[in-house]
Order: C-alpha cells, then sequence, then structure tokens
C-alpha cells in the first residue's frame, strides 16, 4: 500500500504488476461512490489487466481511508484523483502510458480528468448516466452524457454497462465502445468482466507498444 497525500487528505494505493517481462501499460481505477476497490469488477479488471502484463494501481480516495461513506463534491474527488495521478506518474508508474478507469462514480471522474491526466484511455464500469428511477428517466438535464462526451476523441473509451442498469445504457461515439453485459449496476459476473476488458486493453497495448 502507498499513502499519497492529497489538497483534501491522504488517498491510499494498492499496486499490483503484471508479467515479469511488463508492458509499457498502466492502468489506474477508482471505486464508486460508497465501495471500495475491492468490487467484483474492478477485481475482475484488475485480473484482465494484470494478465496482459499490465501494471494496475488502485486508488481509494480519502474519503474512504477516511472511514466516510459518501462522497465529497465532484472537485474534491478530481482534485485528489489529480494528486494521486501526478504522484504515481512520477513515482511508480513513471515511464508508462496510464488508462485511467473506474467503477460507477470512479468512472466519472476517470473521464472529467483524462484530458489533464495524459490519459491515453478511460475503462469505465458501470457508468451511471442518469439518476435511477422512472421519473427521472427522460430528464436530459440530469444526465452525465457531458462527461463521457468531455473525453478528447483521441482518448478511447471503453463502458462496460450491465444490461438491466437502472442507470441507464450510454450510447456509443465516436472512439468510445460500449460492451453490454448480463446483469444490472452491481456487474458481478467477473468472467463477463473480463472478456469485455480484456480484448479491448490488449488491442490498446499493441496499438500503445506496450
Amino acid at each position: 500500500m502507498i499513502d499519497v497525500p492529497t489538497p483534501h487528505g491522504s488517498a491510499r494505493v494498492r499496486l499490483e504488476t503484471g508479467a515479469a517481462d511488463g508492458g509499457r501499460l498502466a492502468l489506474v481505477l477508482g471505486h464508486g461512490a460508497g465501495g471500495g476497490v475491492n468490487s467484483p469488477d474492478l477485481r475482475a479488471t484488475t485480473e484482465a489487466a494484470v494478465a496482459l502484463g499490465v501494471t494496475v494501481a488502485l486508488v481509494e480516495q480519502p474519503y474512504r481511508v477516511a472511514g466516510r461513506r459518501s462522497p465529497p463534491p465532484a472537485r474534491q474527488l478530481d482534485t485528489a484523483w489529480l494528486a494521486v495521478m501526478e504522484a504515481l506518474v512520477c513515482g511508480p508508474l513513471a515511464g508508462l502510458r496510464v488508462v485511467v478507469g473506474g467503477r460507477s462514480s470512479g468512472a466519472r471522474v476517470a473521464c472529467r480528468t483524462a484530458e489533464i491526466a495524459g490519459a491515453a484511455g478511460v475503462v469505465c464500469l458501470a457508468f451511471p448516466l442518469l439518476p435511477p428511477g422512472p421519473a427521472r428517466q427522460g430528464d436530459a438535464s440530469r444526465s452525465r452524457l457531458g462527461e463521457l462526451e468531455a473525453v478528447p476523441a483521441s482518448i478511447p473509451v471503453l463502458i462496460v454497462q450491465g444490461e438491466r442498469d437502472p442507470f441507464g445504457m450510454p450510447p456509443p461515439g465516436e472512439n468510445r465502445s460500449v460492451v453490454a453485459i448480463p446483469g444490472t449496476h452491481a456487474l458481478p459476473s467477473a468472467k463477463a468482466v473480463r472478456s469485455a476488458v480484456s480484448p479491448w486493453l490488449a488491442v490498446l497495448a499493441g496499438a500503445l507498444g506496450g
């Protein structure tokens, strides 16, 4: 475990390394709003990446390290995330191309900060497009699609989404792939997550020379 100071408290990072010969790619993942880095979909994504020789950094936001379940405002999450990214690329991930991502809230953070972080790609697990509930599903003002579209078209994005996710199904877009798998927002099938993530990450690693 690595403790990383941020403007909003200490974050915690767990590194998992791929094959001994190593790739030139790293994947930095954040957790959901009330969860941690051991959710089934984050574990499955980590396993898929490590099997390809990709180094994975699992980031626990400062509020979770401090024992709180409710996340702070988005700007605080983003600031803390970028502080962790800077520490990683100047430290244990130095010299590696970095893909960012996360689950739910963590995916939103990764999208909002992808350009500033210099990300080579983004992996979104269960991106919460809309708040759940039939009364809100048609309310475009509540959509988080703008966060996905804020990722520059030059940065490839993978979205792995449950077919019955009450938060909705994000649309594909330029350089943005959407893979629907069985399940809801929890994405409980590790096999399905690995099957969605592995080929996309392998292609990206090959394109980047990783």
